[in-house]
């Protein structure tokens, strides 16, 4: 018999069960980090819930208001998805999942729920699971980034993205990380840059995000938690290898 259970983490069952992403380093600065992040956050009401099938964790959901979210949009009395994560595709976890955030969202008065994709890194969960879960794409930003909502009521206000992200790349000229650890492979991607960087000779800035105001402000994606621009022109939005590193960074140069 399948026993399937979904559990919400918070602080104190944090140090048992553990976050899911890169649970298996859990001595990482990556996983530590995340992990001190996600405390700081259940104090703003962000939900962590993990998936468990026979005692064994097979999957997981982050979401948040989206007044604390780490993703840069506008979406005002929403809940906005982080991460969704599955260790194994066509058993209905991700569905499961998404059917507890629109529950949360619905016993909260919300008016319903977004979440942001990107086709060109796993960092962002696949657009496909929300629509075949009823949502429907209303916004796209530059670097193939879309964002889908599942509205409970039809609105004329719908959430949208930014759209001055020209202008949010433009202003960096020198190489550039901005980041939080919203993501655990953070740390690693920040050490790729700084390692390619360092063997052409350029030093890399880091600009630790502290609140959603200056990620609002300063990102140049919506995915918000991780950016490297040089000269003007955007890197990534997610983890390169070193080599891959060394190339763009030739490319601009």
């Amino acid at each position: 018999m399948i026993d399937t259970q979904l559990i919400e983490v918070d602080s104190k069952t944090l140090e048992g069960i553990g976050s899911y992403c890169l649970r298996s380093k859990k001595n990482s600065l990556g996983y530590i980090n995340k992990n001190k992040w996600l405390n700081e956050r259940f104090e703003e009401g962000l939900k962590y819930i993990q998936l468990f099938e026979n005692k064994k964790q097979v999957g997981f959901i982050e979401y948040s208001d989206a007044a604390f979210s780490s993703r840069v949009v506008h979406a005002d009395d929403y809940l906005v998805i982080h991460c969704l994560w599955v260790s194994e595709t066509g058993k209905g976890y991700g569905t499961k999942l998404i059917n507890k955030c629109l529950i949360d969202a619905r016993e909260n008065s919300k008016k319903g729920v977004v979440v942001v994709t990107n086709p060109e890194t796993s960092w962002t969960p696949s657009k496909d699971i929300f629509v075949k879960n009823g949502f429907k794409l209303i916004d796209e930003a530059p670097y193939n980034f879309s964002l889908l909502v599942y509205q409970f009521e039809d609105s004329t206000s719908l959430p949208f993205f930014p759209s001055n992200w020209d202008e949010r790349v433009n202003r960096f000229d020198e190489l550039t990380i901005l980041r939080s650890f919203q993501c655990p492979y953070v740390e690693v991607a920040t050490e790729n840059i700084i390692e390619g960087a360092s063997r052409l000779g350029i030093q890399a800035n880091i600009i630790d995000l502290k609140n959603r105001e200056e990620l609002m402000e300063l990102s140049p994606t919506p995915y918000g938690i991780y950016s490297v621009i040089f000269k003007g022109k955007l890197i990534s939005f997610h983890r390169l290898t070193v080599h891959s590193v060394i190339k763009r960074l030739k490319e601009i140069m």
